[in-house]
């Protein structure tokens, strides 16, 4: 097939919406497009199927939307909202009945294993059905999963470097409040563009809405679909307020771009 597939698991803050102990209006909105788990998607092409972060919500994210096995994981960073639901990965190794390959920077690795040293470890057979098995891969450059080949992006998220990807003409940049020069000319020609876009004021590791349409007028994607979004952005509200070719993503959104 020479189409990728995104799809939304999540697509709010570290806090998620409803946020705990908030009662502001989107926190209590009956529009299902304004519930915003963390952030994580998966990315497939054909029977591949590559997780991007592991949310603390991943068990709940993949019965929701029918993640019932993956391939590969993939890292953006080793933040608490990206990494904390590793050990649900347990259940896919069950399921292919064998490891699964981590691919993340160095700095991302380091972090896994001080939380989850257990999970690259193989497993005493009688283990197996209750830990994760994991083959870390260190991402040095391009690399591939399957047919899919991934490019690194490199972004800053306040002051600490991470990850965002392309894969085809489809990108994915979550976290992010600087885009540096030389990343720009990794993302062109693209059919989508997945970008940060935190709230309308701005931020100190985050883009804010109008910085992130700046950054996806100059990128020029087909489509943009903005992530990692806090609760003072409604969802219907904003959308009608933002140029035509952009718009706030949601939980269990797909889109396709080309291979």
């Amino acid at each position: 097939m020479n189409v990728v597939e995104l799809l939304f698991l999540g697509t709010g803050t570290s806090a998620g919406v409803p946020m705990i102990g908030c009662h502001c209006e989107i926190c209590t909105s009956a529009d299902p497009h304004d519930k915003r788990n963390r952030p994580s998607v998966v990315i497939s092409n054909g029977q591949t199927r590559v997780l991007v972060d592991t949310t603390p919500e991943l068990r709940i994210q993949c019965l929701t939307h029918g993640v019932d096995r993956i391939n590969a994981v993939v890292y953006t960073h080793a933040h608490a909202d990206h990494i904390m639901g590793l050990d649900d990965v347990r259940r896919f190794n069950a399921i292919l009945q064998g490891p699964l390959d981590v691919w993340a920077d160095g700095k991302t690795h380091q972090a896994l294993k001080r939380c989850f040293g257990y999970a690259f470890q193989e497993p005493r057979p009688e283990m197996k059905v209750f830990r994760p098995h994991l083959v870390p891969r260190l991402i040095e450059g391009t690399f591939e999963i399957g047919p899919m080949k991934w490019q690194p992006i490199p972004l800053l998220h306040g002051d600490m470097p991470i990850l965002g990807f392309r894969i085809g003409k489809l990108a994915y940049c979550t976290d992010v409040s600087e885009i540096p020069e030389s990343s720009f000319g990794l993302l062109e020609d693209l059919d989508v563009l997945v970008l940060d876009a935190l709230q309308p004021q701005k931020h100190t590791t985050h883009f804010s809405l109008e910085e992130a349409i700046e950054a996806a007028r100059r990128i020029a994607a087909r489509q943009t679909l903005f992530t990692h979004i806090a609760h003072r952005m409604a969802h219907e509200p904003t959308n009608r307020s933002l140029p035509e070719s952009m718009k706030l993503a949601f939980d269990g959104q797909r889109v396709e771009a080309r291979l």
